[in-house]
């Protein structure tokens, strides 16, 4: 991870017990990777120079599309990979006021023949380092996919190794969220505000000078750049969740630059952030019932044998760990809300067998079998000034507005809702305004584009990959009937992979309808 300076930091331990993020979409996202969504038949590539769009670039961003990348190894850690250097402007409206510096790597195709052209990929976020993802899951790709496309990753503006945001915090997200307290009551509320507004003091501090150019639009507008730079007409794309809001972006701003773009666990980008985050929370207890009633049924199901009894366990554990933690290892002390955001990741990544073994263990008073369920997390502060920009992810609620939506809250998930609802507030005092409405994306005269949604995927609901491929032009929605954020190369999914699989190396789409488990 980016290193942090030592000096004037905000302490940890003051914030930690105060600060809340719901973990949305992707803050564990490492791991994962997606394809992208579909043009025609094959795609042109364009000459070396990106003169096939140059008749469309603004004279003043020329120079951006000119440029020469200089590829070499990246090192030990990535020995397959090459890594180069991008330089896009820190304003897109003023070109001439600096330049900032955008990490790039690739993993050549392993076709002989003429490949497609590159695929770029995002893991999600916001605030994961798309490089980092991509290094982890390369070689999980088929075959058929890597040979075709030399795969891509560029971390976006302000995160990790592309001119990083960093505030000088000590605070790292972990899967829903570092120091997890629930919120129930108008001083715990009025706390999680004064927290918000330390870290966006702290980032207006350090970092004021990059946070009004971290949105998506202009991360979109980065990537338009690289994709003339690798010599490709169009753009080819694989985005997972907070991913497909900016593949989405892009597709607005370039219609006519759409290639093969896959969107997995999309967001629905006309959603304020008070709907996404109780869409979410829904999307969590959605979830949980769903491994309850797995549960349930099963004669060892250590949560009891009905959905309802399940929930009450799984509150009572939380109090019980709130107020006895258990000990893991000499570091970590398992509190209520350390062992609700494992939970949360079991229910991310669907792994109903080992959150089982995981219960069965922290009811014995060993929780050893949660640390699988463990994430590092990303940097805070890249996470939060990437997010407070865009409506879904910035919510910016008072804490009078916070307390009042608290019991629909509750009432959508019983189990989550006093965590999430935290979420609203967030970007209340972040120094920046957003750079994106709210509003439908419909990018019309884009090139077929592909939409995955999970019935039951607990991050971005199954509603909202509906409502994304409802709203393009030319979306065309691929349904996991399953449980899981994501699905492509995820879940194990021979029917959803296949599918994918032709979109990016034949253009062809499934069937409208097409349902895949």
């Amino acid at each position: 991870m980016i290193a942090v300076r030592d000096t004037d930091r905000i302490p940890r331990r003051r914030l930690r017990d105060r600060v809340v993020m719901l973990g949305a979409c992707g803050v564990l996202l490492t791991a994962l990777y997606v394809p992208p969504a579909a043009a025609p038949a094959a795609t042109q590539r364009a000459g070396a120079d990106g003169t096939a769009t140059d008749a469309a670039v603004p004279p003043e961003l020329r120079r951006y599309y000119q440029q020469e990348l200089r590829w070499e190894p990246c090192g030990d850690a990535a020995p397959s990979f090459q890594c180069t250097t991008v330089k896009v402007p820190l304003d897109y409206a003023l070109p001439d006021a600096g330049d900032i510096g955008l990490t790039a790597a690739r993993k050549k195709a392993t076709g002989n023949g003429a490949g497609i052209g590159s695929l770029l990929v995002n893991p999600g976020g916001p605030g994961v380092s798309a490089i980092d993802s991509l290094v982890a899951t390369a070689d999980s790709f088929p075959p058929s996919v890597r040979a075709s496309y030399d795969l891509v990753a560029v971390d976006p503006r302000g995160v990790r190794y592309s001119t990083p945001v960093d505030c000088k915090l000590d605070i790292p997200t972990t899967p829903m969220g570092f120091g997890l307290h629930p919120s129930v009551n108008p001083a715990e509320i009025g706390a999680h505000d004064v927290a918000f507004k330390q870290v966006a003091d702290a980032c207006a501090r350090h970092a004021g000078w990059l946070l009004p150019h971290v949105g998506t639009p202009d991360a979109a507008r980065d990537m338009d750049v690289l994709r003339s730079l690798l010599g490709d007409d169009r753009l080819h794309y694989v985005g997972y969740s907070y991913g497909t809001y900016l593949g989405a972006t892009y597709a607005e701003l370039f219609p006519s630059r759409v290639g093969r773009l896959v969107l997995d666990g999309a967001v629905d980008p006309a959603l304020d952030g008070y709907q996404f985050v109780l869409g979410q929370v829904g999307g969590y207890q959605d979830a949980w019932e769903s491994f309850a009633a797995d549960c349930a049924a099963r004669a060892d199901c250590p949560m009891g044998h009905s959905v309802e009894e399940a929930g009450r366990r799984l509150d009572t554990l939380r109090r019980s760990l709130d107020r006895t933690p258990l000990r893991l290892g000499k570091d970590i002390s398992v509190t209520g809300d350390y062992f609700i955001g494992a939970v949360t990741v079991a229910l991310l990544t669907a792994q109903w067998e080992q959150l089982r073994a995981a219960l069965r263990g922290v009811l014995a008073g060993d929780a050893t079998a949660l640390q699988q369920f463990l994430s590092d997390g990303i940097p805070y502060d890249e996470h939060l000034a990437v997010a407070c920009l865009n409506p879904p992810f910035g919510p910016r609620l008072t804490p009078a507005q916070t307390q009042a939506a608290l019991p629909q809250f509750l009432r959508t998930s019983p189990q989550f809702g006093e965590w999430g609802v935290t979420t609203l507030m967030q970007c209340a005092h972040w120094p920046v305004q957003r750079t994106q409405t709210a509003h439908p994306i419909t990018a019309p005269g884009a090139a077929p584009i592909l939409v995955v949604g999970n019935t039951h995927d607990p991050a971005t609901p199954y509603s909202m990959a509906k409502a994304l491929a409802r709203q393009l032009s030319s979306g065309r929605l691929l349904t996991y009937d399953g449980d899981g954020h994501s699905a492509y190369l995820l879940r194990g999914s021979t029917c959803i992979d296949t599918a994918v699989d032709r979109y990016l190396t034949r253009g062809q789409l499934p069937p409208t309808g097409k349902v895949c488990t």
